[in-house]
């Protein structure tokens, strides 16, 4: 519907990072809030949709199934349990991204708009399961040593979410993780 009213989301603006402010250095609103806003909040069913107040602007939408997405520039962190994001951001202790990543929130990416290689299955596409730099093979989103959907990693098991979609959006046999 969005892409009716604002035409193939190829052209849309970007999300953006961080605050808009005043002259005075007031932070007006989130970039990411005002993409939300202008391209997505019209045509969602949501109970709530909040800035968070921090510097990188990310916006919180909570669902009225109990699930939530969080929105910070193209990257899109959706937690089927609300609670479970809440738990998070108030306890230091949780490394999100290794610990959780795959079992309690799953990365997704918008970013129709770069067409390079690291890009191609995200170019002119909407949200879709994170495959950015993704080779095109199975093995590398399950053992890609910084992002893949395995135990140990560097970073964030971003690659889970891809290994879903790919098993017809149910959890694979061999998933790696418990929840």
């Amino acid at each position: 519907m969005a892409e009716n009213d604002y035409g193939d989301r190829s052209t849309w603006e970007e999300v953006g990072q961080g605050t808009n402010k005043d002259e005075n250095g007031n932070i007006l609103s989130s970039k990411a809030e005002d993409w939300f806003n202008k391209y997505l909040k019209p045509y969602l069913n949501y109970s709530k949709a909040e800035y968070d107040g921090n510097s990188e602007g990310k916006i919180v939408v909570y669902f009225t199934d109990g699930s939530l997405a969080m929105i910070s520039n193209s990257s899109f962190l959706f937690y089927p349990q609300a609670k479970d994001y809440e738990k998070i951001e108030q306890d230091d202790s949780i490394n999100r991204n290794r610990d959780l990543c795959g079992t309690k929130y799953f990365t997704f990416m918008f970013n129709p708009f770069d067409n390079t290689a690291a890009n191609k299955y995200h170019y002119k596409k909407g949200v879709e399961p994170y495959k950015y730099n993704w080779n095109g093979t199975e093995d590398m989103l399950w053992n890609n040593n910084t992002i893949g959907c395995k135990k140990e990693v560097s970073n964030e098991r971003a690659y889970c979410t891809a290994l879903i979609q790919m098993n017809g959006w149910k959890i694979p046999k061999n998933y790696p993780l418990r929840f």
